[in-house]
């Protein structure tokens, strides 16, 4: 009976996060470590079902990465990296839409199914979701200090959503799972990063979360702990004085275009952890970090 009652009171704890939430669009951005993870990944789509089951409409971006890099290896296929960029050419952009679109999509697709929900796995190409425009980076010659363009090849960004695809398979009662690529006004292909095709498409919804599952708990403070609720501001500090630095940065900077674009809020927390997801949307405490407007 104990365990029983326990049960019950999460569930009381969870109903105002159910109404608040119901009918709102979370869009996850799923990766790194729990990728290839049996267990973890059973995790997330038992996560991602039991959402949709109380009315919320998630939308998932998967990364892929070291699946790409593994492709690669084994096709003999060789990597340069500029500023540790890897400069993805005609070849390596057909290898990188084989496996985000290919493989990896659909064993997402099928963990969504074994978890007893239904998925539909996309591409930013399908029902033109998301027109990509070429990156472009610029870095300084240290002998010059001259600024020159970087050429990534075909590594391109969202410059227009459309969500149309996305919101007829939600009211389908589909979960979109959506591979990080898109096409060019000029035919051409281009890979994503997926924080940032997260981000655009949390944008584009009016989204009540954009989270970004990553292997840190969230962003740190100077003395190691957890910070909890930050707004762009506190960014920019945290920033300036060195608090946040390296990969964090760009996952931020993803967080705040989103904020400031119409999502509700991000959140950055671990997705090592089980259930991460559920702990954040359903419980008064949270568990990770929150980024608002203010």
């Amino acid at each position: 009976m104990h365990e029983a009652s326990t049960k019950a009171q999460t569930l009381i704890e969870a109903l105002p996060y159910f109404q608040r939430y119901a009918g709102r669009s979370f869009v996850v951005k799923y990766g790194g470590n729990a990728m290839g993870d049996e267990d973890a990944e059973r995790e997330f789509a038992e996560d991602v079902v039991l959402l949709k089951a109380v009315g919320i409409n998630p939308v998932v971006v998967h990364g892929g990465g070291p699946q790409i890099g593994a492709m690669l290896k084994k096709l003999g296929v060789e990597s340069t990296f500029v500023d540790g960029l890897r400069v993805t050419d005609k070849q390596t952009a057909e290898i990188a839409e084989m496996v985000l679109s290919g493989a990896i999509n659909k064993a997402l697709v099928s963990s969504i199914a074994r978890a007893g929900g239904k998925a539909v796995g996309l591409s930013g190409k399908d029902g033109n979701l998301v027109t990509a425009r070429k990156v472009e980076r610029t870095t300084k010659d240290p002998e010059s200090n001259i600024e020159k363009v970087l050429d990534l090849g075909f590594v391109g960004e969202p410059c227009a959503v459309d969500t149309a695809i996305i919101e007829t398979a939600t009211a389908a009662g589909m979960i979109p799972i959506i591979a990080p690529i898109g096409s060019g006004e000029d035919g051409h292909t281009y890979n994503i990063n997926a924080d940032t095709m997260a981000g655009a498409l949390a944008s584009a919804l009016g989204a009540a979360r954009l989270l970004l599952l990553t292997d840190v708990p969230g962003v740190l403070g100077k003395d190691g702990s957890l910070l909890t609720d930050l707004t762009p501001a506190d960014i920019a500090a945290l920033r300036a004085d060195g608090t946040i630095s390296g990969g964090m940065i760009p996952k931020l900077e993803t967080c705040v275009d989103a904020v400031e674009a119409g999502c509700e809020a991000a959140v950055v927390l671990d997705g090592r952890v089980p259930h991460a997801m559920l702990l954040e949307f359903f419980t008064a405490r949270g568990a990770g970090t929150l980024i608002s407007a203010g």
